[in-house]
């Protein structure tokens, strides 16, 4: 080969070489030109994307509280329609009870659960010789007055033994006694404070129903002057209103062994009637009556009824009339013209020694003899 054949093909491999690197590299650009217009693309949805998610999720929890609102709103107008409810079924019972030829509807003023315990017969017979009518009066003030008047008991756990015998002689001498599906003990004040509303309620139609202790002294026409001042209002929950200490110490009385859900230790209870004598409304009777299943009970049942009322539409009326102390406390209220709808004392929550003091309470601190009969509720 010659010297100018072989410089040629020199000259000729030297070109080609370029124009192949020349084709990768415009090939190597079309893709990577792809790849970024691919990307300037799908950024742009991705973002998109992602801004309708955070939006649908706004949306998403707007509608959620809408729907939480439209139910709670729900929940409370079924609540109102199954008190009314309740109600209706009472005034149905009562005149069932009452009126058996169903011409006319017997409706009563209040009904007074007086709570008593088995070992309680003395201050039985001292409350029936003081503030509580008995016999044919008792009864003439149920007629006239629509006042119903009855101890409250349950049964022993021996059902049919001593105790239980002794309560039925006393009801058959008195007839003065409301009888509940319920077992006594004093942790249970709860339980028995549910089953007294609930069975009152269904034997008697009233327009308030009074839960008044065994140890404490009543004038009855200024109780019912008391209460006839709401009977227009109707969720009115009466007494006199409290808030004590949550007590988290073990072996002390009123101890709360659920201390731990009203905050920390040292904090007080939320306002409540205390114990001693309250009253509440026809609704409320019917409220308790209607959910007594899932009704929680504290230790202290004072303390339980005030937190049924809790998160319902209920208006709390403090009235101290309804507790009043013994002599002089309640005397010089009565020399005044302020006369008492209950008196007791507070460090025994009650009338101390109530069997031997109770009379002398009711003839310095008790109504005018007449107060009642010429009341009008």
């Amino acid at each position: 080969m010659s010297m100018k054949s072989r410089a040629g093909g020199e000259i000729a491999g030297k070109i080609m070489t370029p124009r192949k690197w020349t084709l990768f590299l415009c090939l190597g650009s079309f893709f990577a030109g792809m790849f970024f217009t691919n990307r300037i693309w799908t950024e742009p949805e991705r973002l998109n994307l992602e801004t309708g998610d955070c939006n649908m999720k706004h949306v998403g929890s707007r509608k959620a509280s809408e729907t939480q609102y439209a139910f709670q709103t729900l929940d409370n107008e079924i609540s109102i329609l199954e008190m009314k409810l309740a109600a209706a079924k009472a005034e149905h019972q009562s005149l069932s009870n009452d009126t058996p030829s169903g011409n006319s509807k017997r409706k009563y003023f209040m009904v007074i659960g007086i709570n008593t315990a088995f070992s309680s017969r003395k201050r039985r017979d001292s409350v029936r010789e003081t503030w509580m009518p008995k016999g044919e009066k008792r009864k003439k003030l149920e007629k006239e007055k629509g006042i119903v008047i009855r101890f409250v008991i349950g049964h022993s756990s021996t059902t049919g033994g001593i105790l239980d015998k002794a309560i039925e002689a006393e009801e058959m001498a008195h007839g003065d006694f409301l009888r509940l599906e319920h077992v006594e003990g004093y942790m249970e004040l709860s339980a028995k404070t549910k089953a007294y509303f609930t069975t009152a309620i269904e034997l008697w139609d009233a327009e308030f129903y009074v839960k008044v202790d065994d140890d404490v002294h009543v004038n009855l026409a200024t109780l019912g002057m008391a209460l006839a001042a709401h009977r227009t209002k109707p969720r009115v929950y009466i007494g006199c209103m409290k808030s004590g200490p949550v007590i988290a110490r073990k072996g002390v009385r009123y101890h709360e062994p659920e201390y731990w859900k009203f905050g920390e230790v040292g904090n007080k209870y939320f306002r409540h009637a205390t114990g001693q004598l309250y009253a509440i409304s026809k609704d409320l009777a019917s409220y308790i009556s209607i959910n007594q299943h899932v009704l929680h009970k504290y230790a202290n049942e004072d303390v339980s009824l005030g937190s049924w009322f809790i998160g319902i539409d209920v208006e709390h009326v403090d009235d101290r009339r309804l507790c009043c102390g013994t002599p002089p406390d309640c005397e010089w209220k009565a020399q005044l013209g302020n006369i008492c709808a209950a008196s007791f004392d507070w460090k025994c929550s009650g009338i101390c020694k109530s069997v031997e003091r109770i009379a002398e309470v009711h003839k310095r601190c008790g109504e005018d003899e007449n107060a009642l009969w010429s009341a009008s509720f």
